[in-house]
């Protein structure tokens, strides 16, 4: 499977700006949509569903963000997509076993990755992927 676009999900520009540069040097993906918080992302997202336009293969969510978190976008957008074919990975600083018990109850996520992001976990993720 070829990653086209990504989608990153997350309020921390710092850790945006280094997971886009840690992506770029292992050739993850080709392009890259950003979104603040989980709103923005629905608000991106759902007009790409609608429209048949190419949607992200990979979304990076953060759990802890400011107007919608991880959690209230994973509710949201589980109800319309279902059949996206789109693999959520939740990207967290929490290692809280609650969250990891909790993000297992959605069908929709495909993974719990810790932060930081590193090139040790892009390569496992690519080849879990590519599978």
């Amino acid at each position: 499977m070829t990653i086209n676009t990504i989608c990153i999900i997350d309020d921390d520009p710092i850790f945006v700006f280094g997971s886009k540069i840690l992506l770029r040097n292992n050739s993850f993906a080709s392009d890259y949509l950003v979104c603040q918080n989980g709103q923005e992302a629905l608000d991106t997202i759902i007009p790409l569903i609608e429209s048949e336009e190419r949607l992200p293969e990979v979304i990076f969510l953060d759990l802890n963000m400011p107007i919608m978190d991880g959690w209230e976008f994973l509710d949201e957008f589980g109800k319309i997509s279902r059949e996206s074919g789109i693999r959520i990975y939740i990207l967290s600083s929490s290692v809280d076993s609650r969250d990891l018990e909790r993000a297992k109850k959605y069908d929709i996520v495909s993974g719990f990755i810790a932060k930081p992001l590193t090139d040790v976990k892009i390569k496992e993720l690519a080849q879990e992927i590519e599978g």
